[in-house]
């Protein structure tokens, strides 16, 4: 596949994810246009090599201007309100979360149609739209069962992209994350936890029974799956895209701690109970990402962690 100058729409591209993920089309030699209105996303984000456009995506008509101007052969659709944690898995403003998750990806699609175009459409899904997983490790074929607004706005996300697949025939490709960390993350469990130590490095609490399970993949790995999903042109398939091995959060924190060489010198508390919506157990199976894309995560957690680390100190 040719990356040089392939005309490529990021929505979200100043957002975490989404920046290290255009700063990559960009050294790829790709025309690059970027949407995001900095609820997320920040400024500082952006890659000066691609082109800006301010704007949200819940706004229909500025969003069809845009795309039908920009005519991208590509969209990665990563725009999202994504702040888990910080709004109760979407518990405390749902209709948010339905208006950006939901109705924005209708948008994209809704434009995309208006302007005549069949980009392949990449998008960000997430582990939240499994549930309470009826069986470990979670393979794509899970039963889908969202427990909160957040995961049931991005499994409908997904229903768009599929139906306007199959009646429009737009090439779409949905990416399920599970838990994604690295520089320019902005909230989430690591960055949590760096910014207590910062403040109290003796004393640590953390939220639940640190018995949850999670997959972690580094931002570059994770950036290297859609840049595979593409390559592969890995059309009207579903991909979990997660970390090698799991482990709980009990164990996270005593790895952090020790590289901050604070291991037997933070008293750690765990507070038992977390935020509705918050799964416990968050395995990923990874087989299929594997075998169809030949996506193996590089970066080791302990390395991940230090590369974080090491962003987080020099920022805060």
């Amino acid at each position: 596949m040719e990356w040089k100058g392939k005309r490529i729409l990021v929505t979200g591209g100043a957002g975490f994810l989404g920046s290290h993920l255009v700063d990559r089309l960009v050294e790829r030699g790709s025309s690059v246009t970027v949407v995001d209105d900095f609820s997320f996303g920040k400024r500082e984000n952006l890659n000066k090599q691609a082109r800006f456009i301010k704007l949200d995506i819940r706004n229909y008509e500025a969003l069809k201007a845009t795309i039908s101007e920009a005519k991208p052969e590509m969209v990665f659709h990563l725009a999202a309100s994504a702040t888990t944690k910080e709004s109760a898995m979407g518990w405390l403003d749902p209709v948010f979360d339905y208006q950006v998750n939901a109705m924005g990806t209708l948008n994209v699609f809704r434009a995309i149609v208006s302007a005549g175009l069949k980009p392949h459409v990449i998008y960000a899904s997430s582990a939240a739209v499994y549930g309470e997983p009826e069986y470990t490790p979670i393979d794509e074929k899970h039963p889908t069962n969202p427990l909160s607004p957040y995961g049931v706005s991005k499994l409908a996300g997904e229903k768009y992209a599929f139906a306007y697949f199959k009646e429009h025939g737009i090439p779409v490709t949905i990416m399920r994350i599970f838990n994604t960390y690295g520089p320019r993350q902005p909230r989430y469990v690591m960055f949590d936890l760096l910014g207590k130590l910062k403040h109290y490095p003796s004393k640590l609490e953390v939220i639940g029974t640190g018995e949850q399970l999670r997959n972690y993949c580094y931002v570059s790995d994770t950036t290297d799956a859609f840049i595979l999903a593409a390559e592969k042109h890995a059309v009207g398939e579903v991909f979990n895209l997660a970390g090698k091995n799991a482990i709980s959060i009990k164990e996270l924190v005593e790895r952090i701690l020790k590289m901050l060489d604070l291991s037997g010198k933070t008293m750690v508390s765990y507070t038992g109970e977390s935020w509705k919506g918050d799964i416990v157990k968050l395995v990923a199976d990874t087989s299929r990402i594997k075998e169809r894309l030949g996506f193996e995560p590089k970066v080791p957690l302990n390395e991940g962690l230090s590369r974080f680390r090491e962003w987080f100190e020099e920022s805060f």
